[in-house]
């Protein structure tokens, strides 16, 4: 028996493989197709022209759909948990599930709805994306420690804890240049509004927030620009946090590796229930 054929190990490995090919097919096309610069593009740069985008488009349901059939089989692994010794509170592992849902529908959003045309609502899903999914890897790395011993193993639970703390790290530098961007909407939304105030004033007067200083106009970007070393600090965050997603997906193998080794069989009936 393969490795992978153990349990419901092939979820997360597909998720990985297709993720990951998601972001670097696009990336490498792109960049020979002179779409975008070959250092620094943010990952929806590599998929708003076609083909690329059309190829982004796929790739990022299919892995949104292998997303959501992962995150059930972790939710139910922990339900099925709580009939052993260890207990998870129930409405931490919910939570986690429609975090990890609201994420994969981000992803879809983002695939749809390329920045070049829609951007408003590109930018909302990207936003929806990562910080559902920071949310959901903390929440996950909280219940690993909790299902520890029987349901994680230590190593597991310190390598969740690195990808994590890396992403909330990068997050705030990716994100905040899709919600800058989205100024005019939420003075729309939220007209001389004392949250408006607050918030314009953030992203202009905090210059930790690398993001919040660029001004998203063209595919190519320019060192001469004033903007570009912020341009490069959240291009890289959002390329870090993207990829902790992926590693900590990669992490479930293990778990899923385990349970089928320690728990009884039953426990990976999960789609009959």
């Amino acid at each position: 028996m393969f490795w992978f054929t153990q349990g419901l190990s092939f979820l997360p490995l597909f998720l990985v493989v297709s993720s990951s090919s998601t972001f670097i097919v696009c990336y490498i096309i792109s960049v020979f197709r002179r779409d975008v610069d070959v250092l620094f593009p943010y990952i929806s740069d590599t998929g708003a022209n076609p083909p690329e985008s059309c190829i982004f488009g796929l790739m990022t349901v299919i892995s949104s759909c292998a997303g959501i059939a992962t995150i059930y089989a972790r939710y139910k692994f922990v339900e099925r948990l709580n009939e052993e010794p260890v207990k998870v509170k129930p409405h931490l592992n919910t939570a986690a599930l429609w975090l990890g849902m609201i994420s994969c529908l981000g992803m879809c959003i983002v695939a749809t709805f390329q920045e070049t045309e829609v951007t408003s609502v590109h930018d909302g899903g990207a936003l929806m994306f990562f910080l559902s999914g920071v949310i959901y890897i903390v929440l996950q790395t909280k219940i690993s420690y909790v299902i520890y011993p029987p349901g994680s193993s230590a190593n597991t639970f310190r390598a969740r804890v690195v990808i994590t703390i890396i992403a909330i790290v990068a997050f705030f530098p990716s994100i905040l240049k899709s919600a800058i961007k989205q100024r005019k909407s939420l003075a729309f939304i939220f007209p001389a509004s004392a949250f408006y105030k607050s918030l314009l004033s953030l992203s202009e007067n905090t210059a930790i927030i690398c993001a919040s200083f660029v001004k998203q106009t063209q595919l190519h970007r320019h060192k001469e620009d004033k903007d570009y070393p912020f341009h490069v600090a959240s291009a890289v965050c959002e390329w870090i946090v993207a990829f902790s997603f992926i590693f900590f997906f990669l992490t479930y193998l293990c778990d899923f590796q385990v349970s089928a080794r320690s728990f009884n069989p039953s426990l990976f009936c999960f789609f009959v229930d």
